[in-house]
């Protein structure tokens, strides 16, 4: 199982950002898949999931609004469109695969990307 996070970058405040993750190993559309995100000095957050089959986005309040999570099952690929970026949201963002419908539970993860670095100055 391979996850491959990309898109990371530089931003200014209320700019945009996509990430991608590139899945691999595994049947893709058998899995939730999420975005977290880890600030410097903080604990690591869910951001975003969507489901398997009906894509149904899950975010959390912090993003809903500002960002769409979406999945191309033929592509094996995970989006993250980040709109109205603020410098709060300055983290390094992880995808992750979850076997279980406890998408905000990390523990229900069980592969991770490696990370792609966004950073919003203001």
């Amino acid at each position: 199982v391979q996850l491959q996070a990309s898109g990371g970058g530089l931003v200014q405040a209320g700019g945009s950002l996509r990430l991608s993750c590139a899945a691999s190993g595994f049947t893709f559309s058998g899995y939730f898949m999420g975005w977290w995100r880890q600030a410097p000095g903080k604990e690591r957050e869910f951001v975003s999931a969507i489901s398997w089959r009906s894509s149904m986005p899950y975010y959390a309040d912090s993003v809903k609004g500002r960002f769409t999570i979406s999945r191309e099952n033929a592509k094996n690929t995970v989006y993250l469109q980040m709109n109205s970026l603020e410098p709060e949201d300055t983290a390094v963002y992880y995808c992750a695969r979850s076997g279980s419908r406890f998408y905000t539970d990390p523990l229900s993860y069980d592969y991770w990307g490696q990370g792609t670095l966004v950073t919003v100055s203001s």
